[in-house]
């Protein structure tokens, strides 16, 4: 087999991965796709598989780097206070009316350096709010959906800088199929295997009922409380809608809700963090009573600024999650510039919005129950990666005892 239809052979099998064990599309439902331009080959062979799965509709909304960029070089200033609400309220009102959701990321994550913080903080938050609608029934896990990658030039040119375009694109699509388990014998078999193994781990730590999490390691020291009625969550879940689905392919973490204002010390990042255009480094935080009182950044400190500037919310954490340092992902040696990827090489935190799922009962509760029980809300969810092999975590019981859950970023349970 040449190497071109090797590649073509394993991206049918990533994209009937992304129908069949991402979204679990039903017969019937209709696909809501969102991909950058460069995705096109893989977009089209999903939709493929989502017909073949029953799909009654799919419908591919695409982003274009060269013409977001375009706005910020040549737009009016007042259009930075502007999105597309029509657009977002109409895919909230397609996910109230059942449609599944599939994300394709593989943007260029430095696609923005460079430009006006100001308009980058203002055209992000007038976003964020005409978003919001969307996001709630998202983080709010009122429908299946699922978030996979696309290697694409500028995004790969980021990952692997010394080599000639086509091999870069080339040695990130291996590193997307080896991390989803797409290159193995049978991936939707070995998704349920891994499913399984992330259960047991949840299942261990809703037993413990931590009521925090305590971290110590090179420039980190915080005390990380956990929300009350706190669930956590791993691997596949189903939806409210009764469907079974893996939001993140691939996923490696456990995760919970962490209380919005009992979070306390500092903490420094890992991994750089993709976000919205710009390449943020070097993250150190000091937390107080739950908020981010003091932050600073190597590069990208602007971005970060702005992003927990977005409101009140979005300086306090939404969700935390536990990834052994020897993950798959982490032990490519990879760094992807690419939070669905960073994220599972590493422990980690968010910002922003809380996940309802992480609260019993959380799908029942009113907006102001969630919070009472510390749960956070916001226009915003980013995460950011904190674990390496040096950081260790205890699980703090109620009485105070302190439990080894890593050690030297492994789990020690």
């Amino acid at each position: 087999m040449t190497q071109a239809s090797n590649h073509e052979k394993l991206l049918d099998t990533y994209a009937r991965l992304a129908v069949r064990t991402g979204l679990n599309l039903q017969a019937g439902q209709q696909l809501l796709i969102s991909a950058p331009l460069d995705a096109v080959p893989l977009v089209r062979r999903i939709t493929e598989h989502a017909y073949k799965a029953g799909a009654s509709l799919v419908t591919t909304v695409y982003a274009d780097d060269v013409t977001t960029l375009a706005r910020f070089q040549h737009a009016p200033e007042a259009a930075f206070d502007v999105a597309p609400e029509w657009l977002f309220n109409g895919m909230a009102e397609a996910f109230r009316g059942g449609a599944a959701r599939l994300a394709i990321a593989g943007e260029n994550p430095a696609l923005l350096a460079g430009q006006d913080p100001e308009k980058l903080s203002r055209a992000n938050k007038a976003r964020s709010k005409a978003y919001r609608p969307a996001l709630e029934l998202i983080t709010g896990f009122a429908i299946n959906w699922c978030v996979i990658a696309a290697a694409t030039p500028a995004w790969a040119r980021s990952v692997f800088p010394g080599v000639s375009e086509a091999e870069a694109v080339d040695r990130l699509w291996q590193a997307i199929f080896a991390c989803t388990k797409a290159d193995l014998p049978d991936p939707i078999a070995a998704w349920e295997t891994h499913n399984a193994d992330l259960r047991r781990r949840t299942e261990f730590l809703n037993r413990r009922r931590y009521r925090a999490l305590k971290y110590t390691g090179p420039g980190t020291d915080l005390m990380l409380g956990l929300a009350e009625e706190h669930v956590w969550k791993g691997g596949g879940g189903k939806a409210l809608n009764g469907v079974f689905c893996n939001a993140n392919i691939p996923t490696e973490e456990v995760f919970t809700a962490p209380h919005k204002e009992l979070v306390d010390g500092i903490v420094c990042s890992s991994k750089p963090l993709s976000y919205q255009g710009s390449l943020i480094d070097g993250i150190r935080v000091r937390f107080e009573r739950g908020r981010i009182v003091e932050m600073t950044a190597e590069n990208g400190q602007d971005a970060f600024r702005n992003l927990i500037d977005t409101d009140e919310g979005a300086a306090r954490l939404g969700e935390v999650a536990l990834v052994p340092h020897s993950s798959p992902i982490s032990k490519s040696g990879i760094i992807f510039n690419n939070t669905l990827f960073d994220e599972n090489a590493a422990s980690h935190i968010a910002v922003g919005q809380s996940y309802t799922e992480n609260i019993r009962d959380g799908s029942r509760r009113s907006k102001e129950e969630l919070a009472a029980l510390g749960a956070n809300s916001s226009l915003v969810h980013v995460d950011w990666m904190i674990g390496s092999g040096e950081l260790d975590v205890d699980g703090i019981m109620a009485d105070g005892t302190a439990e080894p859950l890593m050690r030297k970023g492994e789990w020690a349970i």
